[in-house]
């Protein structure tokens, strides 16, 4: 039975690497995108039956395409995968329906059982995630990331990098009004002094 799995992340090595992790395996078959935008088109044409997703993508972060494909697809199988090993990503990520959450630094052999255990419909957090979540609850509740919606944190994760209120709205497809009243709220609620403020907040959250 043939397995496909979507893999969307925008560095060749990386891509690289999962295509040689399941190379010797002729009933797997691997399919690449390198951004949001293009890996959603991927998940719709292709229809895997499990989609690696990187978390810090070049155009909108790996949530905010989790998103988008839950949208099309609530059953789909999804793994995110990422740098940022913080605790409370990891519990807003499976709250978000994530099936599996793996680090970029993990074993071959746990990136592997990783989208085994998703493709056979079970869940997948690599053991050493699954302890730092277990001991670091207080941690995470303090974490700010844990007081925003999705679409606050990805607002933040935008200006974070650089982008101007319009050019979140465009990438976001929603209107410059929206993102001005979302960004307004997170002022308040990161108590940001003014907007400069809050960027140099977004900044220091380092959500890529």
């Amino acid at each position: 039975m043939l397995t496909r799995i979507l893999i969307v992340d925008d560095h060749p090595v990386v891509l690289f690497g999962w295509r040689s992790l399941f190379a010797s395996d002729s009933s797997v078959k691997i399919v690449e995108a390198t951004d949001a935008k293009s890996g959603h088109r991927a998940y719709v044409s292709k229809r895997p039956d499990v989609t690696v997703i990187d978390i810090n993508l070049p155009d909108v972060s790996g949530f905010e395409l989790m998103r988008w494909i839950r949208k099309d697809d609530p059953e789909a199988m999804i793994i995110m995968c990422g740098m940022n090993d913080d605790p409370a990503f990891v519990v807003r990520a499976v709250e978000a329906g994530a099936q599996g959450y793996v680090s970029k630094t993990e074993d071959t052999k746990v990136l592997v059982k990783a989208v085994r255990k998703v493709a056979a419909g079970d869940k997948f957090i690599s053991p050493r995630l699954t302890k730092a979540v277990t001991l670091s609850g207080a941690a995470i509740k303090a974490n700010p990331a844990s007081l925003m919606s999705w679409r606050e944190l990805e607002v933040v994760r935008l200006l974070g990098r650089g982008d101007r209120i319009d050019e979140v709205a465009a990438a976001l497809g929603i209107s410059y009004k929206t993102v001005a009243n979302v960004t307004s709220l997170l002022r308040q609620k990161l108590g940001a002094k003014n907007h400069s403020d809050l960027i140099r907040i977004a900044v220091e959250m380092e959500l890529g």
